[in-house]
């Protein structure tokens, strides 16, 4: 039986733990296949479900490798392009990435892609702080509806959703998974 506060009846697990974890071993063993030299690779998870998820992929990546990847934070509250529109000032983050970015790959981490604006203003966060030798992306759920011509590297799970439909993760949580959750 679904506990209807926290998984509302319209809710469809999507990726259980276990699911969660082999789609997290994936990627890992994807950037290392794309990336042959890891040492120059940096992790950058927008906030905040991104960070936790880069953290989880690096720590799949030093088991293999042997090898730690260093850590970033890029906060994009302040380069979306709908800041003026929002009834709230967005909360900002810090952002910081180990530098200097020339020479390196930076992969963006995002928990979900969606139309491709939170990547777009990661990338703009990204540039004011060097230009990196590449940029790729790194999310665990594609859920289409594209406004950007945006494209994952590294994709978990591909979930095609209606406009209507939200995808919601819980990370570090006693149970943990994805879930897609229609609006009523």
């Amino acid at each position: 039986m679904t506990d209807s506060r926290t998984h509302p009846e319209s809710s469809i697990l999507l990726m259980d733990a276990a699911a969660l974890g082999r789609a997290l071993r994936r990627i890992a063993h994807e950037v290392i296949e794309r990336n042959p030299e890891l040492r120059q690779v940096v992790l950058a998870g927008i906030p905040s479900r991104g960070n936790e998820i880069a953290r989880r992929i690096a720590g799949i990546i030093s088991g293999i490798e042997k090898i730690d990847l260093p850590l970033g934070v890029i906060d994009v509250a302040m380069h979306r392009d709908d800041v003026g529109r929002r009834a709230e000032l967005p909360v900002v983050q810090p952002s910081s990435l180990p530098l200097p970015l020339e020479d390196r790959t930076v992969i963006i981490v995002d928990d979900v892609l969606f139309t491709g604006r939170t990547v777009r203003a990661a990338l703009d966060a990204i540039t004011s702080f060097g230009r990196p030798a590449k940029i790729q992306l790194a999310v665990l759920i594609d859920r289409g509806h594209r406004e950007l011509p945006i494209r994952a590297d590294y994709v978990g799970k591909n979930v095609p959703t209606a406009p209507d439909e939200r995808v919601r993760l819980r990370l570090g949580e006693a149970e943990e998974g994805v879930w897609l959750v229609r609006q009523s």
